[in-house]
Formats: C-alpha cells, structure tokens, sequence
C-alpha cells in the first residue's frame, strides 16, 4: 500500500512539473496592432473630413432623410426585393432540383436556363421586359400549336413594377439555383442511402436529411446574393419604377442638389444591408452548431484579447 501511494505521489508531482515547463503569455503581436492603429487613423481622417466638407451639405441630408417622397420610393424598393427574393427562391430552387435529376431534358432546360439568365446584366433584362410589347403585343396562354385560352394586352401586363420585378427575380434565381445545386450535392451520398434503407421516401429524405445540412452551406451565399439583389434594385430607374433611387433622382433634378441625395440613398441602404447582415449572421450561427468554429462576435473578443501560446520554459 506504502508502495502504490508512493507511486502515486511520484506521478503527481512529474505532473506538476511537466506543467511548470510550460507558461501560457499573451502574444504581443505589435504589427497587429500597429496595422490597426494605421487603419484607424486613416478612418477618422476620413470621417472628419466628410463631416466638416460644407460641400457636402449635411443640413440638406438631413432634411431629405426622412421625406415623404423618399420614405415612399424606400417602400417601393423593400416591396421589389421581397417580392423578387421569394420569387427568385422558389424559381431557383426549382431550377435546381432539375439539375440534380436523371432526366436528361430537364437538366438541359436548367442549365440553359442558368447560362442565359445569369450571363444577361440586369438593367439589359429590365429594359427588355418593359419594352416587350414591341415585339409581342398580345400575351397568350393556350394548348401548344391550338387555341388560345387567355389572351392579354402586353403593354397593360408589362408594367414598371412588372418589368422591375422580372428582371431582378430571374437573374437572381439563375444564381440561387447554382448555391441551392451546390449546398444539395455537399450532403454525402451515404446519408441519403441510409435514409433510404430507413424507409424514408424522398420527400422526407429531402426535408429531414438533405435540408437542414444543405442550408448551412446555402446561407451564406443566399444572404449575399440577396444583399445584391437589394443593390441591384437601384437599377430600376431606368424603367422609372418609382423606387428609392427614381424618387432621389427626381429631386435632385429639380434641386440641382446630386451629392446630397445620393447620400440619402446610400444611407438608406447601409440600413438595410446592415440590418439583413446582422441577421444572416445569426441564421448562420443557428444553422453551424455542432460544426466546429462558428462566426460571431467571440471570435472579435479573442481577437482583441490576443491569441494565447503556450512557451517552454525550460527542456529537461
């Protein structure tokens, strides 16, 4: 018994010094934050330079930020890109559900789809669509080669919004269906086998399997392809669809006040994509649990406090 507490005692203290070989300090890393510093001092200079440029006319930022004429074009705009996003979701997903099949013209049909409409700019597709009725003046929907079912007037279908709403849904979904074919493929194959051999059917198999691993590898794409889409609604005054940016345009043309107004625009913007990305992080966060590192704010504070390494102190 003296024997094997000995031993213990001996193995407790080889332990302790094995420890006391090793400190932890903090890094320095004095180019890290002399980088910083840099960084910040040139962002203040920045700063302080636009707020104390009278040229800018803060006074007159102020005074449109909030207009009634302004706050109606930011509706529009919201409106396009919800309407779009959904849209473009539900087309996308679609599109790439028929990549991923075993019908030969399905998948011809999706990557045509893909090639056309993600290679067309989107104001080129705006402009197309609002002035389709120069080359078709009657929409109809009928049976192939026979009668015709509904027939409609192109101009009175074709509107601004209409127009605005097809050019930004169909060149977004031609890349969501892209991220949706790649987040369904990320899923390894066995785990579909196994859900199979289960007796799931593929629709379950889809929802309950598939889904829930693909969207964390969908969301991060599908949040910045949505935050381009919102951009991308500032194209629309092309067709005057009477969204943020035509309503700025229009005031300013009256004004003479361009900078000003653009600053508004911008402004509203930063809200919104600031808004859109704290919320994309915290999906993202959600959606990694159990995956390793997540992103989040812990990784900032670990940053700031300086990574910890381990240093011999002595080598026995």
């Amino acid at each position: 018994m003296t024997s094997l507490t000995e031993s213990r005692e001996t193995s407790l203290d080889r332990d302790r010094a094995t420890a006391e070989d090793f400190e932890v300090k903090p890094g320095l890393h004095i180019v890290r934050w002399v980088v910083a510093g840099v960084v910040l001092l040139f962002a203040a200079q920045l700063v302080y330079g636009a707020a104390t440029n009278p040229r800018l006319s803060w006074d007159i930022v102020a005074d449109y930020f909030f207009d009634p004429q302004i706050l109606d074009g930011l509706l529009v705009t919201l409106g396009l890109t919800m309407v779009s996003q959904v849209l473009a979701t539900v087309i996308g997903l679609t599109v790439a559900l028929m990549a991923l099949s075993h019908n030969p013209v399905l998948v011809a049909v999706a990557r045509l789809y893909v090639a056309v409409f993600r290679t067309v700019p989107t104001m080129v597709q705006m402009l197309f669509w609002y002035y389709l009725a120069a080359v078709v003046p009657v929409l109809s929907i009928g049976i192939p080669f026979g009668p015709d079912l509904v027939t409609l007037d192109t101009n009175s279908v074709m509107t601004q919004f209409a127009a605005a709403l097809l050019g930004l849904a169909l060149g977004e979904a031609a890349f969501l269906a892209e991220y949706f074919r790649g987040g369904i493929i990320s899923v390894p194959r066995g785990q579909i086998d196994a859900a199979a051999a289960c007796g799931l059917k593929p629709a379950c198999t889809f929802r309950r399997i598939v889904l829930p691993q693909a969207l964390r590898v969908i969301l991060p794409a599908y949040g910045n392809a949505m935050i381009i889409n919102i951009k991308n609604t500032s194209l629309v005054f092309v067709i005057g669809a009477g969204d943020l940016m035509t309503r700025a345009q229009l005031i300013y043309s009256q004004n003479f006040q361009q900078i000003p107004l653009l600053i508004v625009v911008s402004g509203w913007y930063m809200v919104i994509v600031l808004l859109l990305t704290w919320l994309q992080r915290r999906i993202e966060v959600r959606y990694s649990r159990g995956y390793g590192d997540r992103p989040g704010p812990g990784r900032v504070r670990s940053w700031l406090r300086g990574s910890l390494r381990t240093r011999p102190r002595s080598v026995r």
